[in-house]
């Protein structure tokens, strides 16, 4: 599912997303494709310097999870192809 994301360090993120099991401690959340969008409403390759994209992140590092706007979904999903 795709989702916008606000990590507790402010960056904001769209991006697919799937819980996975995880000890105490250890990453639980994949990110599958983000891109943080900037104050303009672009998008940009998170995080920049590596051709990665999936990566795992730790729940305990999100803010809060909300379905983005249709004008960013949609902005998203051109950029992916």
């Amino acid at each position: 599912m795709i989702k916008y994301l606000i990590l507790k360090i402010g960056t904001e993120i769209i991006t697919e997303i799937n819980e996975v099991g995880a000890e105490v401690g250890e990453p639980d959340c994949q990110l599958i494709n983000p891109f943080s969008i900037n104050e303009n409403g672009q998008l940009n390759r998170w995080p920049a310097y590596t051709d990665q994209k999936s990566l795992m992140i730790s729940s305990d590092s999100i803010l809060t999870i909300a379905d983005p706007s249709t004008t960013i979904l949609e902005q998203y999903k051109e950029v992916l192809g």
